[in-house]
């Protein structure tokens, strides 16, 4: 895999390296962190979001893997590489653990090597594909070749969900990815809330907006019927840092945090 003909459009601000910047990375440029700067200026607790969002998705793979025995994980949206990745997660508790990770962002595709390394035992893919096209995703080699769907896949969909304003094509998807998957197989997603702080979310996703990154903020209500039809666990819908939460996590302000999470079993 090579760098040379990705066109990373640094001049743009980019959703996954603003992301970065605010988690303290280096794959963002000029561009990204002015947006972030701006953003930041109404959303001020905005890093901190992020921050517990990450932690929320070591501690689920964390959780899948240790508990529920899940072996198998489709993470969609994966973003730049930030330690601890899923795969580090899972394949700590299972070094077995097979993941396969999407992106369709031009400087993921150049960083993907991070994400591609794995236990000798595990399996790490790594898939260039956008989240609004599931047959895609669903019929590529790279899954097929890493994933057993006749066994329980976790479909990881962390922070991608907000950058979806409609919420008819998010439940479209969800209902395409979920469909070929065994019974056992979970769904875990995070996204985008004003419910805890108002204010600053929704000057924060104006701001966003302004810079040409389409994003939404959703109230729980928005957030819970996108597991219908699934088996809600412990729990349920809750601010990230609510969900059996470490010590880094019982320490948060629920003001500071504007992203629910959850996870739910296909039956």
């Amino acid at each position: 895999m090579t760098d040379g003909n990705v066109d990373l459009n640094t001049d743009i601000p980019h959703s996954a390296r603003i992301y970065d910047y605010l988690l303290g990375g280096k794959d963002n440029y000029p561009a990204d962190r002015a947006a972030a700067a701006n953003i930041v200026e109404g959303w001020r607790h905005l890093p901190i979001s992020m921050r517990a969002n990450r932690n929320f998705m070591a501690r689920m793979a964390h959780r899948l893997a240790a508990e529920h025995g899940i072996r198998q994980f489709l993470d969609i949206g994966t973003g730049l590489p930030t330690s601890p990745n899923l795969h580090e997660v899972a394949q700590a508790v299972a070094p077995e653990s097979r993941v396969v990770y999407v992106d369709n962002d031009p400087i993921v595709l150049v960083h993907a090597r991070a994400l591609l390394t794995s236990t000798p035992e595990g399996t790490t893919r790594y898939l260039e594909a956008d989240f609004r096209d599931p047959d895609t995703i669903l019929e590529s080699p790279e899954l097929r070749e890493a994933l057993d769907l006749d066994r329980p896949v976790a479909l990881s969909l962390i922070a991608i969900l907000h950058f979806i304003v409609d919420d008819a094509e998010v439940r479209r998807i969800i209902d395409r990815l979920m469909e070929p998957l065994a019974p056992g197989s979970v769904l875990a997603l995070s996204t985008t809330t004003a419910d805890s702080a108002p204010e600053e979310v929704n000057a924060g996703v104006a701001a966003y907006n302004a810079h040409g990154i389409p994003t939404v903020a959703r109230t729980k209500a928005e957030v819970e019927p996108f597991f219908d039809g699934l088996e809600l666990l412990d729990p349920g819908v809750v601010l990230v840092h609510h969900w059996h939460p470490d010590e880094e996590a019982a320490r948060l302000d629920d003001t500071h945090v504007t992203i629910y999470g959850g996870v739910a079993r296909k039956p």
